[in-house]
């Protein structure tokens, strides 16, 4: 039989851990049961919390993304429970999206990958981007042209260099997400980003990289590659 939360020693309570210690040392599950007003832990069974964290292989990203559904599939997670889950990724979301306050600076890889990894971290299918920036490489807009897979979809360099006329952009980047987790380019990836390489020449709109987003692993710290970095745009 699990220990009610009021059962537990005072410095096994996540709130009153949090109320001592701060937020950031909490560990993912002590987060998960304040949420779910339930107890970090309990002998000799797991938590609701642990419990729930396990189901989505203890991914934050992979919580987030899912739906009230598949949420419901997890012992002990009921509609009530559901719903303040969704509801607090929701908020964590919108707070990412708030700080953005000034047009951000996408001039490396990275600022790329930060600037877009909230937005595609849980797109099941791939999801063709192509940002917009002004000569300081500050972004003008984002538009999502596609989704699917770059095998299967037709990336026009016709669509994507009139948006950026349009908009007066000084040149392009391109980004995808890849749903398998490994960010490695396909030969379609490569294939594309070099056609729409020479259409930008000819146009004199410059595609300054192609982003490809994936998840990290231990073996891979980065959860993302640069097309740029990696050469394909040379030769």
């Amino acid at each position: 039989m699990s220990l009610l939360m009021r059962d537990t020693p005072a410095h096994d309570r996540p709130r009153e851990r949090l109320a001592s210690l701060g937020a950031d040392r909490l560990r993912d599950a002590e987060l998960v049961a304040i949420l779910l007003r339930t107890g970090a832990k309990a002998t000799p069974v797991t938590t609701v919390a642990e419990h729930l964290l396990r189901a989505f292989d203890h991914s934050l990203s992979r919580l987030a993304g899912a739906t009230l559904t598949d949420l419901r599939k997890v012992a002990g997670i009921g509609l009530d429970k559901a719903v303040t889950l969704k509801a607090a990724f929701e908020l964590a979301r919108r707070m990412s999206q708030e700080t953005r306050r000034e047009p951000p600076l996408l001039d490396t890889p990275e600022r790329v990958a930060d600037f877009l990894r909230e937005d595609m971290r849980h797109l099941e299918v791939e999801t063709f981007h192509l940002l917009l920036v002004n000569t300081r490489r500050r972004m003008i807009a984002k538009e999502r042209l596609a989704q699917g897979t770059l095998d299967t979809l037709l990336i026009h360099p016709r669509e994507v260099f009139r948006r950026a006329i349009t908009a007066n952009a000084a040149a392009i980047i391109l980004a995808h997400n890849h749903p398998s987790g490994d960010p490695s380019p396909s030969e379609a990836d490569i294939r594309v980003t070099r056609d729409l390489i020479r259409a930008g020449q000819l146009l004199k709109i410059e595609v300054l990289d192609h982003v490809i987003l994936g998840h990290r692993t231990t073996e891979r710290p980065r959860d993302f590659t640069s097309l740029r970095e990696l050469g394909y745009f040379y030769g």
